[in-house]
This record gives structure tokens, C-alpha cells and sequence, in this order.
């Protein structure tokens, strides 16, 4: 659409140049270039601070695109590249990471595919930025990074390549964490600290019950929760949510609350979470919260033990007690759910990946299972080839790997 904007621009630009004389004839093509590019170059601010904040609220990717395409665009609007990573409309939202499953790691690649969830835009980006670094998080298209040897952590913009660097773990690590296995468990979200500046927080799912905190130009982490066992997590309008493992209580891990971290409790009557069918997840989808309820059903029948299962969603209103409402449908939206992260994508645009529907992980050998919200139906979109017996490698791997089988990696933390 741009180049026919182009095209259709020159006509009028052009028509009345004259050629002054047969030796000139190589500098009127230039003459024309520069006619055009000056009128593009003079719109008023205005009107290019209103198409760019337009641009911006689609994606980061494309408004970069933008103020690229003309110097005098990229006078007149503010820089992507916030030094704090602080400013929301900045960030990369939507995109997410690719994983290779079992083929060469990121940092070893030194590049990552990102995905936009609502587009189903690929790119491939190359970020030696992470190299002897080991993925520990996303947020928000931000990557958390923690070095393999002196455990400071950084977060990356995959896209602007801005970089904010955090204290190491080390020290509180050794004092309060105390297990050499932990590392390879931790989790971490990007939090809002200050009005100009981000909070990383870390925590050990099996390993410790301990939180911590750091905030950027400071010495050191901080410990903000000494007994929370922290299940599904959902990094959430510059805060941090997550259940209690193995209870119904929803807690706000970041900032601590003065009044207790319990921030909500799911009613008796969506399941005991001591067993093992029954599961909490958070998602965002849609700029809303909503809380998905996975649970058996003993009325349905089938021959697996995945098809006993059964779905309730609810949209969650933070601002109105936590009230809970019930959701029948996700229209184009479909969600992959993990106890590590969940996701929301959009279907519209991925041909392989059914509307309305919910994708999860059960134990081998199925792996993925779609649930369709319409019809109440099951189905295995992929087929699992084990190629490692935890000894060794077996076989090569069975490629291409669906976009599913990416997505749910995605959700998997292990497999960072």
C-alpha cells in the first residue's frame, strides 16, 4: 500500500519538470526522487505524530519501520529505544519466542524466531546479546537472561537491543537459596517499580519457597517472600499474580502488598487442587485476565484419560473484588496452557491452529492435546517421536515441528 501511496504521489509532483538540455538528462530522475521525498518529509508534525502513535499502538516492530522510512519522521517522534524498558508502548507485546526443540539452543544460535500472536508476523532476529546467557523469563516480548557463570541477569528488547543490567544472584543465592539445582528451575517476570524504572523478580517452583527482587542500580536482591511455593504465574499490568501451589488462593507477589499477599480465593465449587486433574491457570488474553479452570469430569466418556477432562473459564475483574464471569467463548482466540506460562494467539491467521479452543500438554507419548470449547471434542494435532531415552540420542528428530508443538514450547520453561 505504500508503494502505491508512492506511486500516485509522483504524478502530480512531476508533471510540470521540464528537461533544460540533453546533458542534463541523468539529473531529472534525481530532481524528481528529491521533489517527492521532500513532500513526504514535510507533512506536518502534527499528522506524523498522529500516524506514528497510530503505528505504535499495532506493534513496536512496525513503528520502528516507520521512523526509519524518513529522516524527518524520525526527528519529529520520540525514540524507541527507552534506556528503562519502563514505558509499556515500547515493549514488544505479542511477540513471543521460538523454541528449536531439541536443536541447536538460542544462545548458542546467537538469534531467536519471534512470533506476533495476534498477526502470526515471523521474524528471525539476531541478538549475540545472548550468547553464554540462559533464557530464565519472558515479559511482555522482553527477554530475562541469566549468565551461566557469574549469574548477573539482564533484560534484553529483542527488537531495539536496549539492555538493563541487574546485580548477580549469586551471593543471595548461596545465603537463602542454598541448592545446587535450583538454578536450573528459576523463574522471572519484569515487573513496574518506579515511575522510571522496571523490578525483576525471581523465584524456585520445587526447589525454595523464597522470592526475590531487584531493581536496576542497586547493589543487590532482595528477599520479599520467605514461604510462597508459587504454582502458574501471570506478569499482569506492571504487577505480578500467581496461585499458591496446591491451594485455591490467588496471591500478588510483586509489589508486596501491605495488607497480605492473598489478593483473591477461587470458590470450593471449581475443584480441590490436591488432585491431580485439577488445575489453575492465568492467561492473559484480549487485555483482560482470565482464569482457566481444568478439572475432570467423570459424566464424559472415552478411552484416553485426556478425554475425561473438562474446561471452565472465567474473565477476571481485578479492579471490581476479583468477581468472576463466566466465558462460553474465545471467539478467534485459542489458549496453550502450562503450570510454567501460558498463552493466548490468535488463529485468525494460522490455518493449523483451531479457534475457540485450548491446547494442552499431558505425559507421553501424546504430548499435545486440542479441546474445543464449540463442540466439547478432543484431538491429537501432533504426533510424538521420542528421540533421547535420557541417555543418549536415538534418533534424529521427526521435522517440521507444527506451530503447536513451538507454542507449546514456548509455555515450557525446562525448555529454555
Amino acid at each position: 500500500m505504500a508503494r502505491q501511496a508512492t506511486a500516485g504521489s509522483l504524478a502530480p509532483a512531476t508533471a510540470g519538470l521540464k528537461r533544460k538540455g540533453p546533458s542534463l538528462g541523468p539529473l531529472v530522475a534525481c530532481k524528481r526522487w528529491r521533489t517527492t521525498a521532500s513532500g513526504w518529509a514535510s507533512l506536518p508534525t502534527d499528522l506524523i505524530q498522529l500516524v506514528a502513535c497510530r503505528v505504535l499502538a499495532g506493534d513496536v516492530v512496525d513503528y520502528i519501520a516507520f521512523r526509519g522510512a524518513c529522516s524527518g519522521w524520525r526527528v519529529c517522534t520520540p525514540s524507541p529505544r527507552d534506556p528503562t524498558l519502563r514505558k509499556y508502548h515500547f515493549r514488544p507485546r505479542g511477540w513471543v519466542a521460538l523454541c528449536d526443540g531439541d536443536g541447536v539452543r538460542p544462545d548458542d544460535a546467537g538469534e531467536i524466531t519471534f512470533l506476533h500472536t495476534r498477526t502470526s508476523r515471523c521474524l528471525r532476529v539476531s541478538l549475540p546479546e545472548i550468547r553464554r546467557y540462559r533464557i530464565a523469563g519472558f515479559t511482555d516480548g522482553l527477554l530475562i537472561l541469566l549468565h551461566k557463570r557469574d549469574t548477573t541477569v539482564r533484560v534484553l528488547h529483542p527488537f531495539t537491543r536496549v539492555v538493563v543490567d541487574l546485580p548477580p544472584l549469586g551471593p543471595v543465592y548461596h545465603e537463602v537459596v542454598r541448592n545446587r539445582n535450583a538454578m536450573l528451575e528459576m523463574r522471572a517476570a519484569v515487573c513496574s517499580a518506579l515511575a522510571t524504572s522496571i523490578a525483576v523478580v525471581v523465584w524456585f517452583p520445587w526447589t525454595a519457597p523464597v522470592v526475590l527482587c531487584a531493581v536496576p542500580f542497586r547493589s543487590g536482591w532482595e528477599v520479599i517472600h520467605e514461604t510462597m511455593e508459587l504454582g502458574n504465574t501471570l506478569p499482569f499490568q506492571g504487577r505480578l499474580y500467581g496461585f499458591l501451589r496446591l491451594s485455591r488462593k490467588i496471591v500478588q507477589v510483586y509489589p508486596p502488598s501491605p495488607t497480605g499477599p492473598v489478593v483473591a480465593n477461587v470458590p470450593d465449587k471449581f475443584g480441590n487442587p490436591f488432585l491431580c486433574h485439577c488445575h489453575y491457570y492465568l492467561v492473559e488474553s484480549g487485555s483482560h485476565m482470565l482464569l482457566v479452570f481444568q478439572h475432570g469430569n467423570v459424566k464424559r466418556e472415552g478411552t484416553e484419560p485426556w478425554q475425561r477432562f473438562a474446561f471452565a473459564i472465567f474473565r477476571v475483574d481485578i479492579s471490581d473484588r476479583w468477581r468472576l464471569f463466566p466465558v462460553t467463548s474465545l471467539c478467534n482466540q485459542a489458549l496453550f496452557l502450562l503450570e510454567d506460562r501460558c498463552l493466548s494467539v490468535s488463529a485468525k491467521e494460522l490455518p493449523s491452529v483451531s479457534s475457540n479452543s485450548v491446547y494442552f500438554s499431558v505425559p507421553l507419548p501424546d504430548h499435545v492435546i486440542m479441546h474445543s470449547l464449540k463442540d466439547q471434542s478432543f484431538e491429537r494435532p501432533t504426533m510424538f517421536c521420542q528421540v533421547h531415552n535420557m541417555k543418549e540420542r536415538i534418533r534424529s528428530s521427526v521435522r517440521p515441528f507444527t506451530i503447536c508443538d513451538h507454542l507449546l514450547t514456548y509455555c515450557s520453561h525446562l525448555e529454555w
